[in-house]
């Protein structure tokens, strides 16, 4: 069976890898947990600071060593449709201490904890569940503007973000005396983000709790907004490369019929009735012109036709 896959025989991925980073006190963990049916895996011991309300029907690890990740990712975990990473900076600690005990890690440990890391990643993956790492914020110079980043040691920085299909910065900003939670996915000159399906440049995260820490509304924020939107892309692009797939094959067939300059003229001339999408109309020219080569045939600009060559 050969690994060669046309395009609309490729797997489209239904889960979505993201990571989202703030400073402390922005409700991090709470708007990761808007995704749905997670299941929180708590580093930082931070659940002992989030309101109740949102940790209602939320399963929970409280991860007091890196062995209880081995062990938790072995288990079934087929009630859970997200897993909560909180925080990856956190989680990295834990492996680091997993590799070198107590002392700093050498350069040489940086290949294994890499690959720890990437064990788990590719862990989480084979589960086909949403994967949303939490980070706290760091700063970046670059010349006299500072960027906020992910808190990630520099080593493992890249790696990781590579991974990531988004990357989304929260922050509080305040607008005529009324404070908004806002988050960005896009990359700017002040914060470092990724949006791979075009999603708005600023998302007001609603308050969902009243002044005595009530639950006002449900946690859904993720899933609702960014989650749905993201797989709707990847549904929009399957349809269209469906939809263009369709009609080059019905080209394809049309030039298979295509014997003389009369039948390529004549193709040329319903070339417009086809359902064309995307690039298709290009690349149907381009197969009809391989087509003309093929029998001998040349264009004629002035007609816009094909023709035999002049004596």
């Amino acid at each position: 069976m050969s690994l060669i896959k046309k395009s609309n025989e490729l797997v489209i991925p239904t889960t979505v890898k993201m990571m989202i980073y703030g400073q402390a006190g922005m409700g991090k963990s709470t708007v990761a947990l808007s995704a749905p049916k997670p299941l929180l895996l708590d580093f930082d011991n931070g659940v002992k600071r989030m309101n109740m309300a949102h940790l209602e029907n939320i399963d929970t690890v409280q991860v007091t060593s890196w062995s209880d990740v081995q062990q938790v990712l072995q288990e079934d975990l087929s009630a859970y449709q997200t897993i909560v990473v909180d925080t990856i900076g956190k989680m990295m600690d834990f492996i680091i201490a997993y590799k070198c005990g107590n002392r700093q890690p050498s350069i040489r440990d940086w290949s294994g904890i890499n690959a720890e890391f990437s064990w788990m990643t590719r862990t989480l993956s084979s589960l086909n569940k949403h994967i949303i790492f939490v980070a706290h914020r760091d700063t970046r110079k670059e010349g006299d503007d500072t960027v906020f980043i992910p808190a990630l040691r520099e080593k493992s920085y890249n790696s990781i973000v590579t991974e990531l299909d988004l990357l989304g910065y929260l922050e509080m900003k305040s607008e005529r005396g009324v404070q908004r939670r806002t988050i960005t996915f896009d990359p700017t000159s002040r914060n470092d983000g990724k949006n791979t399906c075009n999603l708005p440049s600023v998302m007001e995260v609603p308050t969902i709790l009243d002044r005595n820490g009530n639950p006002t509304a449900k946690n859904d924020f993720i899933a609702s907004k960014i989650i749905n939107s993201y797989l709707g892309m990847l549904a929009a692009k399957k349809e269209a490369q469906e939809k263009y797939d369709k009609v080059m094959e019905e080209i394809k067939e049309q030039v298979e019929l295509v014997t003389d300059a009369e039948s390529i003229n004549d193709l040329l001339s319903r070339l417009g009735e086809f359902q064309h999408i995307g690039s298709s109309m290009v690349a149907a020219k381009v197969l009809i012109n391989n087509k003309a080569k093929a029998l001998g045939l040349v264009p004629n600009k002035e007609t816009k036709t094909y023709e035999k060559p002049a004596a």
